[in-house]
């Protein structure tokens, strides 16, 4: 079954609105330090998913000659908001890691610092990092087995790999990450979940999976001009589930940022 995940973002949308109704005004600082018109659109995707949630949502522009100071800065002025997120990319020269290791943990909607990361690790922090996030949503909505589960994850990156490998192991499942020139078929072909992130266009293919596999692919390419995911399409074909892109993860994951600021404030 092809997931659509702008119905799933809309129910999920739903189910947020329901929990910040227990809170007044709420309110996310967006730190943009780039003037990238693709940048600026996925900030206005945010801010439409946070009007819809009653959630306000304030930028602080930066010109692209700006200095790790001047982020810093823009970081702590953000820290009156129930969340903060320094959209990246940011500027090559600037220390990403000093950047994200501002914001501080209770704000980390995005769960991006070393301190967010870590409580996330050891699967007490109240946040999931987004795209994961809609994995785990994806699944439950669809009653997937995720404990004693062979979750085989292509791709060790900060904002797909390493954070569902761990969000997998603290749901109970089995999990191997899958990094630059290793073999993928020998794994894929035994998985009952793959999550795809690398960015490679049609990675996956058929051959490499079997019958009833869940594909989770958040990747993201272009190919003739068209955006395109880790797997052929082609794969849906013997999938149980299967997200594609776009129009599979990415919805969902725009609204789980919004479900962290809330579980933040709760505290729980």
């Amino acid at each position: 079954m092809i997931i659509d995940g702008r119905a799933l973002a809309t129910q999920r949308t739903e189910e947020v609105r329901k929990e910040r109704g227990h809170f007044g005004a709420l309110s996310l600082g967006v730190i943009i330090a780039t003037t990238d018109t693709v940048t600026s659109s996925y900030v206005g995707i945010k801010k439409r998913a946070a009007e819809a949630l009653g959630i306000t949502v304030q930028e602080y522009r930066l010109p692209g000659t700006c200095s790790e100071v001047d982020i810093v800065n823009a970081v702590k002025s953000a820290s009156v908001h129930d969340g903060i997120i320094v959209q990246l990319p940011i500027p090559k020269e600037i220390d990403i890691d000093r950047i994200k290791d501002e914001i501080p943990i209770r704000l980390d909607v995005d769960v991006l610092s070393s301190a967010a990361f870590a409580e996330f690790s050891a699967c007490t922090f109240s946040a999931t990092p987004p795209v994961p996030a809609a994995m785990r949503y994806v699944l439950e909505q669809n009653k997937v087995q995720i404990s004693g589960a062979n979750v085989v994850i292509v791709g060790g990156g900060r904002l797909v790999g390493k954070p569902a490998e761990v969000l997998f192991r603290c749901l109970g499942a089995h999990t191997k990450i899958l990094i630059k020139g290793d073999d993928v078929a020998s794994f894929t072909k035994d998985a009952d979940i793959i999550v795809l992130g690398t960015g490679v266009s049609h990675l996956l293919k058929p051959d490499m999976v079997k019958q009833g596999v869940v594909i989770l692919d958040a990747g993201a390419s272009e190919l003739g001009g068209k955006l395109t995911g880790d797997a052929d399409p082609a794969c849906a074909e013997k999938a149980a589930l299967f997200t594609p892109v776009p129009g599979g993860l990415g919805p969902i994951a725009v609204v789980e940022i919004f479900a962290n600021l809330v579980a933040l404030k709760k505290g729980v």
